[in-house]
């Protein structure tokens, strides 16, 4: 190799270098554009959004300077969730963070490419939205609630602070994709615990008025409320309102019911599931592929209690109880 060629080489290669550092700073420097693709509203889902956003700093996305968030929130309004997948489909995102079952079906039928993130959602694999929890497969990443599988427990809970003898309604949405599954493994732990159980389907949230009305008329002294329902985490303060109207003591999924007002709930932090739903958006802005990222289950399950709500109901809740409770409201 003479001089003239070592020389061009060097200079070809310093060219190289130069490029190849301008694309990763540009890479580094580039927006990350996002969707949140929501069933509810901002005023009952504001709080999970924040925590989303909290993680997104965390690994280095600030929103107004280098995340975009396109916010889609249905109000309530079932049939504006699809509408707003298949918007969000269109505009070429780095990923869709869902919220619910419903939210990440209608994602999932609006993109087959734009990589989808979910918060929070039961038995993402019997509800054939992804392959398996190790390898999703497809477009679907994030976190699974795992409540199908803590339903015992959370029976289990409540049992301990019923008179008896208890009829239990429970309270399923009439279109819910995981709810026909709940009902069926709460039914062989309510005779352990010798609960009569009353399933009341719920058809929106004009029915819920209804619902109560039909769990009285089967003579039902308590509620138990089904999760992973966008409708029911919605129209909470609704329900807690019925509940205490009704004098019934009812047990949710998650803490929020019990921060409105609510007896007893079980389940993951709502919050931590957003919050870490962040960390899945930072890998794939670097560059991961969503099947490449296996579904995270919860490990941690919070017990949260209103000795508020249960001295207003008349209810003793035993100290061994309260003693395994990681939150009390007095």
């Amino acid at each position: 190799m003479t001089e003239v060629d070592r020389r061009q080489l060097l200079v070809a290669g310093a060219a190289l270098c130069a490029v190849s550092l301008a694309g990763a700073q540009q890479a580094k420097d580039r927006s990350v554009q996002i969707g949140i693709l929501v069933g509810g509203s901002v005023a009952q889902r504001g709080h999970l959004e924040r925590a989303l956003l909290e993680g997104l700093r965390e690994q280095g996305l600030v929103e107004g300077r280098n995340l975009v968030v396109e916010r889609r929130y249905a109000d309530g309004q079932t049939e504006r969730t699809p509408e707003f997948a298949r918007e969000l489909a269109g505009m070429n995102l780095d990923a869709v963070v869902t919220t619910c079952t419903p939210s990440t079906r209608a994602a999932k039928q609006a993109t087959a490419t734009t990589p989808i993130v979910m918060a929070a959602v039961a038995d993402p694999v019997g509800q054939h939205l992804i392959a398996s929890l190790a390898k999703p497969g497809a477009n679907i990443t994030g976190l699974s609630s795992q409540a199908e599988d803590i339903m015992p427990k959370m029976l289990e809970l409540f049992a301990s602070v019923l008179p008896r003898p208890a009829t239990v309604a429970v309270l399923a949405e009439a279109r819910s994709d995981v709810h026909p599954r709940m009902w069926l493994l709460l039914a062989p732990y309510a005779e352990v615990l010798k609960l009569n159980l009353v399933k009341i389907d719920v058809a929106g949230a004009t029915a819920l008025p209804a619902a109560f009305d039909a769990a009285l008329g089967n003579k039902s002294n308590a509620l138990f409320v089904l999760p992973d329902e966008p409708l029911f985490l919605s129209r909470r303060a609704t329900i807690v309102e019925l509940a205490a109207r009704h004098r019934l003591p009812a047990f949710y999924g998650a803490r929020e019911f019990v921060d409105d007002g609510g007896l007893m709930s079980y389940g993951e932090s709502l919050r931590a599931a957003y919050r870490n739903a962040a960390a899945y958006i930072g890998n794939l802005a670097r560059g991961a592929k969503p099947n490449q990222l296996p579904v995270e289950q919860p490990t941690v399950f919070e017990f949260v209690i209103n000795l508020k709500t249960a001295k207003a109901l008349g209810l003793t809740v035993p100290r061994s109880i309260v003693a395994r409770a990681d939150a009390v409201i007095e």
